[in-house]
């Protein structure tokens, strides 16, 4: 509310007395992981005529950068003085996109009509989907005022700390409702398709190797059936059990080798088209597709050497008396 953003100071200086919270800090942005409120309102000095650059834009007190640790690789936070509205902190990725040279801390930039310095230069951290790169973010202070409360708190305290800031919020917010989400669950939330996704592969993929195990468990037992007569004379010849199960086995177990053979570059293309969806992603091991294939070579040959086995200690003698 209004009333309650303009004791924002008191607010804050009222919860970092107290052991529970960690740092609080002010800024515009309602959600920190999905920012989209940007601009093309940026100049400064030899700017091409050209380039119409997109730049994201967050208001941030004094206290905002400590709260969510965000670190400087140039320059310095603001001040808390009105001498910030000549001030502005830019990410790594908005000097790169500019062009500037180092050291970047007192060139000018001009903001929505507003002229300024650089104050200091921030890494870059996400404030969207890590499916998008990390574009570039201006962060300004005065003379505008955000109305959203970011609390750091010590973990073992949460639910103390979040009762701390509610009765700070009700002091001056009166009857309005209050209202607090985490930062880490919206950025879990975020990426809640992928998760239903997986899961869904997970569960199918487990009926996929179900009904796989089935049908070889079905011709094993066909093929164990068909060589009887041939299992038992190689027995009376003196074959082994190993021996055996090896050839009721070898023809499935090529089977499943052409099989990987087939699936192994298809699966390798389609995560890797899956995973150009996303700005930050992890590079795909060879090992991931050694060890699937191993593991499916495994599984075929149990199944199959569950018939295998039995057929080979069969007695020969049931199996020949016919003949």
């Amino acid at each position: 509310t209004e009333e309650a953003k303009s004791h924002a100071a008191a607010i804050k200086t009222e919860l970092n007395s107290h052991p529970e919270i960690a740092g609080a800090g002010v800024s515009d942005a309602y959600n920190i992981t999905s920012m989209h409120s940007s601009t093309g309102d940026i100049d400064w000095p030899g700017k091409p005529k050209d380039l119409n650059m997109i730049i994201s834009q967050m208001y941030a007190d004094v206290s905002f950068l400590p709260t969510m640790k965000i670190n400087f690789v140039e320059g310095e936070n603001f001040t808390g003085t009105p001498a910030d509205s000549s001030y502005f902190i830019l990410n790594e990725s908005a000097v790169n996109k500019i062009g500037l040279k180092k050291p970047y801390v007192g060139q000018q930039v001009s903001f929505h009509d507003r002229k300024g310095t650089i104050r200091g230069v921030v890494k870059d951290f996400n404030f969207q989907s890590l499916k998008e790169k990390i574009g570039p973010l201006l962060i300004y202070s005065a003379p505008w005022n955000g109305n959203i409360l970011y609390v750091r708190t010590k973990a073992a305290s949460a639910q103390k700390a979040i009762k701390l800031v509610e009765a700070q919020y009700k002091q001056y917010a009166g009857d309005v409702p209050f209202k607090y989400t985490f930062v880490d669950k919206a950025f879990d939330e975020l990426y809640k398709t992928e998760e239903r996704a997986g899961s869904l592969f997970n569960v199918f993929a487990g009926i996929a190797i179900f009904i796989s195990c089935l049908g070889l468990f079905g011709l094993a037992t066909y093929t164990a059936q068909v060589k009887t007569k041939e299992i038992g004379i190689r027995k009376v010849l003196g074959a082994t059990v190993p021996g055996i199960v090896g050839l009721i086995s070898k023809d499935f177990l090529k089977l499943v080798l052409i099989a990987l053979i087939v699936s192994v570059p298809i699966g390798w293309w389609v995560m890797n088209k899956w995973l150009d969806g996303f700005a930050y992603r992890t590079n795909i091991s060879w090992w991931i597709f050694l060890v699937a294939g191993a593991a499916a070579i495994a599984i075929a040959f149990a199944t199959i050497s569950i018939q295998a086995i039995k057929a080979a200690n069969a007695n020969p003698v049931r199996s020949l008396r016919n003949e």
